[in-house]
């Protein structure tokens, strides 16, 4: 498996990831209705920096890279990863975690946080935790899961 920078042709492959996660509603805070041209549009924003996984040509994940904050906060950043159900189990997260950290210490952050992971996202949870994140906050209640109901946010935090 590669990971490497996310181009303008891996749009459609990237698409095919995200539609369904965000269509499911479960684990992003993104409009279930939103279309194409803003999904793409989101996860290439001038702020991010976008990356694929990739194994014999086929694009199996994406990820985003960004500053947490502007100013004194510039130095933390945050990301966003998804996976092709196809790919699930198959060590593409964990390989997609373990880059984003080599990358932003590479670009010199000092620390990486997640604003908002579900709760009910266990498989993410204890996958940030085997990558050494903490969980320093609790938002309870703060996300409406489509088949859960209301469920907590964590705040997940690492130094770098």
């Amino acid at each position: 498996m590669i990971i490497r920078p996310a181009t303008a042709a891996d749009a459609a492959a990237i698409w095919a990831i995200l539609e369904p996660v965000i269509r499911a509603g479960e684990t992003y805070t993104l409009d279930r209705d939103m279309r194409e041209a803003e999904g793409l549009a989101y996860w290439f924003g001038a702020d991010k920096e976008t990356f694929v996984a990739e194994e014999d040509g086929v694009v199996l994940g994406t990820y985003y890279l960004r500053a947490n904050q502007a100013g004194g906060g510039a130095h933390v950043c945050n990301a966003g990863y998804m996976t092709s159900a196809a790919a699930t189990g198959r060590g593409v997260a964990r390989a997609m975690g373990l880059h984003s950290i080599a990358h932003a210490k590479a670009r010199g952050f000092r620390a990486m946080q997640f604003n908002f992971v579900v709760s009910t996202n266990v498989r993410a949870v204890g996958l940030w935790q085997s990558l050494g994140f903490d969980v320093v906050g609790r938002l309870p209640g703060a996300f409406d899961h489509p088949g859960e109901g209301f469920v907590d946010a964590l705040v997940m935090f690492r130094t770098l």
